[in-house]
């Protein structure tokens, strides 16, 4: 199945698009595909593998209820969250699907499994469901990262309707040859396979409208994580830092200690990371965000289409900030198909890394650059991130990662710069630069793909799991 524009940007919420968006469209939709809920007398989940060993951490139990009780994480009242679970937790029971009662013991129907792990992905959970007459129906979900599940064994199938995009591409290589031919920049190529499927998304007026709607929550991320300070939550105390950084770095604010409070030459940068590291913040308190790709690396395309849209003063805004989704979108499902974007799978190389990548090619194209621009901006994005683990403190989406997407954001707009003053050449194409992440993703040990049983997550908080 080709993958969609909205397939790499999804609107949930934190802390994890794997780990907590992923679960909670898994466990609503088995409740759909099963039917008969007015028979059901038990509801279980289990987690293995990776959603086992950093679920505490990354909300994973919040997110199964939520998905049991019919929510979805772009549509869920956010301040009812709270509420919602703790009547579970005192009720003892669960409406599955806002409808049907059952009952419900966290200790014995959400069960985890840490050391043992499922075929298909780290990423898997099994539902279970018992009926009145003591029959049963099981089924297995993988959650692959930004907020992608599939069933067991399930391949992807187009939709009714689809019709086959005029630029179908698998390889950047494919992606540039049809460039060649037709003249199209890559955004202009990946709008003409989005409004092919007319039929699904109703064309090119309501394509620009989900492109809107993206940047607005984007922008809504940065502006709330400017403005918020306190503790996150999760037990590791992490404070949030952007709002303050953020006002330190006003105009007419007290200089820090032996520092010019005038401008100085890296403000711009230093703003860009606040952008990142402020919606990090929003993502690792459960806020609302946006998968780009994912939502351990979500501050990175915010903060540099934010470094776009006020930095760089473009003449039409709206026009580039939709062909920077565009063809962001287009490097995202090249990393996705051919490599990964999950932590679990090939670490946060997946993750920063693609994101980076993303970013990069798409503060090319907005600013003008050729094709093979973008291809070569995308290709540094990723290959000064490759090797990058996934091993967050306690499981939790803080620390190393609220300020691993500054620093990514910051990294994004370096290689869009060294690719728009070159000519497009050089040695290591994106696609090789893919596969090799691919490949190193796969030479990882497990303990650095979001287990936190090794890497910097040995120095911190220890999580008390619970028993298998």
């Amino acid at each position: 199945m080709d993958m969609r524009v909205a397939d790499l940007f999804k609107i949930g919420i934190g802390p994890s698009s794997s780990h907590t968006v992923g679960p909670m469209l898994a466990a609503r939709r088995f409740l759909l595909e099963a039917g008969a809920l007015d028979r059901v007398r038990r509801v279980q989940a289990e987690l293995y593998g990776s959603l086992a060993l950093t679920g505490v951490g990354h909300a994973t139990d919040r997110a199964i209820l939520l998905g049991l009780m019919g929510e979805t994480p772009q549509e869920v009242a956010l301040e009812s969250i709270p509420a919602r679970l703790a009547a579970v937790a005192q009720a003892g029971e669960i409406r599955l699907l806002g409808t049907h009662a059952v009952a419900f013991d966290a200790s014995r129907d959400l069960l985890w499994h840490q050391r043992e792990s499922l075929p298909e992905h780290p990423n898997g959970m099994r539902f279970s469901l018992t009926y009145d007459d003591g029959s049963s129906r099981q089924q297995v979900f993988y959650s692959t990262g930004g907020g992608f599940i599939h069933a067991e064994g399930e391949a992807p199938q187009a939709l009714p309707g689809q019709a086959l995009p005029p630029f179908r591409f698998y390889t950047m290589d494919e992606l540039l040859a049809h460039g060649e031919r037709s003249g199209l920049s890559i955004a202009a190529m990946v709008r003409a396979n989005e409004q092919a499927h007319d039929a699904v998304t109703g064309g090119a007026q309501q394509l620009d409208a989900f492109l809107d709607r993206l940047w607005q929550v984007m922008r809504d991320g940065i502006a709330r994580g400017l403005e918020i300070s306190g503790e996150l939550p999760g037990g590791l105390r992490v404070r949030r830092r952007a709002a303050a950084l953020w006002q330190a770095a006003q105009p007419g604010q007290s200089a820090v200690a032996g520092v010019s409070n005038g401008p100085l030459p890296h403000d711009a940068l230093h703003r860009v990371s606040l952008y990142a590291m402020a919606v990090n913040e929003e993502n690792a308190a459960g806020g609302r965000v946006v998968t780009a790709p994912t939502n351990g690396a979500a501050g990175i395309i915010p903060a540099v289409l934010r470094y776009y849209a006020q930095d760089c003063q473009p003449r039409e805004p709206a026009t580039g900030v939709r062909d920077f989704l565009l063809t962001a979108a287009a490097i995202g499902m090249l990393c996705k198909r051919n490599a990964s974007i999950s932590g679990a799978e090939i670490g946060c190389q997946g993750e920063v890394g693609v994101a980076c990548s993303m970013a990069a090619a798409g503060l090319t194209a907005a600013l003008g650059g050729s094709n093979r621009q973008i291809e070569n901006a995308a290709e540094i994005g990723i290959e000064h991130n490759l090797g990058l683990t996934c091993d967050p403190i306690g499981g939790l989406v803080q620390i190393p990662c609220i300020e691993r997407n500054g620093l990514g954001a910051v990294k994004a707009i370096a290689a869009a710069s060294l690719a728009i003053k070159g000519d497009g050449r050089h040695h290591v194409s994106l696609d090789q630069v893919i596969e090799t992440m691919r490949q190193t993703g796969a030479d990882m040990q497990v303990k650095y793909k979001e287990t936190s049983l090794g890497g910097l997550a040995l120095h911190g908080m220890t999580v008390n799991y619970p028993a298998c």
